[in-house]
C-alpha cells in the first residue's frame, strides 16, 4: 500500500515517467543515480513498477500498461485485454448496462466492461488490490463508470446489477489450483451467485472438466493467437451450448453434437485444431468441415485428402508417413536439406528438443514433423504448412 501511495504522488508519477524504459540490466546504475535526488523507497517502488509495466504490455498493450499500476500477482492473474474485451462485447450486446465484477483484481475486466459502456461495481477484499484497481480506473479516465469497493464478495449485494462477473482466484501458495471447489471463492458459490442474477459470466480454467459445467450454463473456450486462455461459463444465454471462440476475430465454432470422427489412414493433409476447439471437444465439427477423420481415436489430429481451409485448424501438407525411427528421420532430413525443423507432438513421449539434438538438422529448407500415433502405432508425419 505504501509503494502505491508513493507512486501516486506528483513526485512518484514524475519518477515513473523517467524510469519508464529502463533496461533491467541498467537498474542498479539508474537506482544509484536517482537515490541522490529521491528517497530510496520511492526509487525502488518506481523501478519495480516499471518492470511490472513492461511485463504487462503483453496483456494490456504498451499504451495502457504504461499508465496503469500493477502488483506481481495482478500481472500474472489478470485477463488479457483482448479476451476481456470479447466478454464485455458479449455482455453489452445482450443488453447489459451494469455489472458486479466480483474478485476484480487490478481491474482489467472492469476496464474492458467500462469501455463497452457498462457501469461496473468492482469488488476485491485485498486492500492493495482494490486500491490498484481504483488507481487504474482513474489513470485510464474510467472512474465515472467504475466504482471500486474493498469487501468480501460473498457479502456484496448485487441485486442492482444486470449481470454478475466472477473471476475466482485459481492460484494458491503451491501454484495453480485445478479443483474448481478449491477456487477462492469456490465454483459452487460462484454458480449460486450467477443463478441469482439475470445474466452472469464465470471465468474458469480452460482445463475444467466438461462434467463440472452446470447444466444451466453455456460453456465457451477462448484462445487468442492460438493460445488457449480461459473458459467462461455463461448464464442467461443458451444453457447446454458449447462453443470455441478464436481471437482475434472473433470466430466462433458451435457444437452440433456430432459423434466422434472415424479413424482413417493418413491423407494428403493433416489438420491441427486450435486448442480452444480441442478443449471444447469440437474436433468432430472440424473433421466434418474438412471432410476428414482421425489418425488415431485418442488424438486430436484430423487427416483428409483435400485442402479445405478453416479458421479452426491449421492445415499441413504431408509428404512422408513413416513408423517412428530417429535414424530414418535423420537420413530423410539430410537428403532434403532441412535445417529448420518444427517438431509437434501428440501421443508421443519424445521431447522436441531431444529429437532436434539427435537428428541435427542442417540445410536451407524447412519442414514440420508430427510425432504421434497412427491407428495406435508410433509414427512420424513430415510436411509443411499448406
Amino acid at each position: 500500500m505504501n509503494d502505491l501511495a508513493l507512486l501516486l504522488t506528483p513526485e512518484g508519477r514524475a519518477l515513473l515517467d523517467e524510469v519508464r524504459d529502463t533496461d533491467p540490466a541498467r537498474e542498479l546504475a539508474v537506482a544509484t543515480r536517482l537515490r541522490r535526488e529521491h528517497p530510496a523507497e520511492l526509487v525502488s517502488a518506481a523501478l519495480g513498477q516499471a518492470r511490472l509495466r513492461q511485463r504487462a504490455a503483453v496483456k494490456f498493450g504498451a499504451g495502457d500498461a504504461g499508465r496503469m499500476f500493477f502488483t506481481p500477482n495482478g500481472v500474472e492473474q489478470s485477463t488479457r485485454a483482448s479476451v476481456a474485451a470479447h466478454r464485455a462485447r458479449r455482455l453489452a450486446q445482450s443488453g447489459v448496462t451494469s455489472v458486479a465484477d466480483l474478485c476484480c483484481g487490478i481491474g482489467g475486466d472492469a476496464i474492458a466492461l467500462a469501455r463497452a459502456g457498462i457501469r461496473v461495481l468492482a469488488v476485491d477484499r485485498d486492500p492493495l488490490t482494490a486500491a490498484t484497481a481504483r488507481a487504474n480506473a482513474e489513470a485510464l479516465g474510467l472512474a465515472d463508470l467504475i466504482e471500486v469497493r474493498e469487501a468480501d464478495v460473498t457479502e456484496v449485494d448485487t441485486a442492482g446489477c444486470d449481470a454478475v462477473f466472477v473471476d475466482p482466484a485459481r492460484r494458491g501458495g503451491r501454484g495453480r489450483i485445478f479443483d474448481p471447489e478449491a477456487y477462492s471463492p469456490p465454483l459452487s458459490w460462484a454458480v449460486s451467485a450467477a443463478l441469482r442474477a439475470p445474466r452472469a459470466a464465470l471465468k474458469v480454467a480452460p482445463g475444467i472438466p466438461h462434467e463440472a459445467v452446470p447444466e444451466q450454463a453455456e460453456a465457451e473456450w477462448i484462445s487468442d493467437g492460438g493460445d488457449v486462455k480461459e473458459a467462461v461459463l455463461w448464464f442467461g444465454t443458451a444453457p447446454g451450448a458449447v462453443r470455441a471462440t478464436l481471437l482475434p476475430g472473433p470466430r466462433t465454432l458451435l457444437s452440433r453434437g456430432l459423434p466422434d470422427p472415424g479413424v482413417r489412414p493418413p491423407g494428403r493433409y493433416l489438420y491441427e485444431p486450435d486448442g480452444a476447439v480441442i478443449r471444447a471437444h469440437l474436433v468432430a465439427e472440424v473433421a466434418d468441415e474438412v471432410g476428414g477423420g482421425l489418425l488415431d481415436a485418442t488424438i486430436a489430429y484430423v487427416t483428409a485428402d483435400a485442402l479445405r481451409p478453416t479458421p479452426y485448424a491449421t492445415a499441413y501438407e504431408i509428404t512422408d508417413h513413416l513408423p517412428f525411427n530417429v535414424k530414418k528421420l535423420k537420413a530423410l532430413l539430410r537428403e532434403r536439406g532441412v535445417g529448420t525443423l518444427t517438431v509437434k507432438k501428440r501421443g508421443s513421449a519424445v521431447e522436441p528438443e531431444e529429437l532436434r539434438r539427435k537428428v541435427k538438422p542442417q540445410g536451407p529448407h524447412a519442414a514440420t514433423v508430427f510425432l504421434t500415433r497412427v491407428a495406435g502405432a508410433p509414427a512420424m508425419l513430415i510436411g509443411h504448412p499448406a
